[in-house]
């Protein structure tokens, strides 16, 4: 038995050592060549693609800045597919993308098919906006969407009945029709998230507020559209936008790119990704808005 568990006390101890020898291992090639633990060579283009409605802005974050802060990343583009979001996400992930210009790395944004309101929001952090001519874009504007169950209510006999500390505390109640009172309150609101938005195209476009307010009324623009106004520098595809990041960092010949891995998912990953993402839905409504969506601006 006294040999059987040295035996087994051995195993475990060479387990042990095996192990901190391959985080080692693992550690080391991971910073070689690149402090930030990108774990690549230099003179790259770093690639990030923003996709889908703005709900969290947390990853997208954390992406933009280990692209700003890696020495192996010469230059960043970033790729828009996005009608916007959430007004606090996309403000945050506009930070993010400023932060990158203001660190004297070049940073491109290249708008796919829809790149709009939030979006565009982000967009305006860059260097440079590249679009395809067809490419979705504007939608300057702010929206708050609050549902009204009143008359269904009434018809099946419900009624709910509030105590608040204060006359706003439930504006926006589905239960209940809004009063003259809460809709200026809720637009005064909403006015200053517009001018919030107005100042940004403004400032990065080199657009006067006057300018911008002629049509920041929610409309959309084609990208062939949104060149004239000024909204966007230039007409391109994905490659145009790699290969003007490539010229402004120096970089001569093919660029070489580096994105992110994708993550490995499990039946587990799919189904908390997807508790996590209605959770953030959930809790943004009622929230303020830049999202274009057909038919509310």
């Amino acid at each position: 038995m006294a040999k059987r568990r040295d035996w087994v006390i051995g195993i475990l101890i060479f387990a042990s050592v095996l192990f901190v020898v391959l985080i080692f291992i693992v550690g080391f090639w991971g910073i070689s060549g690149d402090t930030t633990g990108l774990g690549i060579s230099g003179n790259k283009i770093g690639l990030v693609e923003l996709r889908g409605v703005i709900y969290d802005s947390r990853s997208m974050v954390r992406k933009l800045e280990r692209m700003r802060d890696s020495d192996a990343i010469r230059a960043v583009v970033l790729r828009i597919n996005s009608p916007g979001g959430g007004v606090a996400a996309s403000q945050e992930i506009y930070e993010a993308v400023k932060s990158i210009r203001e660190s004297g790395k070049p940073i491109l944004v290249s708008m796919g098919s829809v790149a709009a309101s939030g979006g565009y929001y982000v967009a305006c952090g860059a260097d440079s906006i590249v679009a395809n001519p067809g490419t979705t874009t504007g939608s300057i504007g702010v929206i708050l969407e609050v549902p009204n169950f009143k008359g269904l209510l009434d018809k099946i006999g419900v009624k709910f009945e509030v105590v608040k500390s204060g006359t706003f505390k439930d504006t926006g109640s589905p239960y209940r029709d809004m009063t003259s009172r809460e809709r200026k309150y809720l637009q005064s609101y909403i006015d200053d998230a517009f001018g919030q938005f107005v100042g940004v195209v403004a400032e990065n476009r080199r657009l006067t507020k006057k300018a911008v307010l002629s049509f920041a009324d929610g409309r959309i623009f084609t990208g062939k559209q949104a060149i004239k106004l000024g909204l966007v520098d230039r007409l391109g595809d994905y490659g145009t936008a790699i290969r003007l990041a490539a010229k402004m960092a120096g970089i001569k010949g093919k660029p070489k790119t580096y994105r992110f891995p994708k993550k490995k998912f499990t039946i587990f990953n799919i189904l908390l990704g997807d508790l996590s993402e209605i959770k953030t839905k959930i809790e943004s409504v009622p929230a303020l808005k830049y999202q274009y969506k057909m038919g509310t601006f």
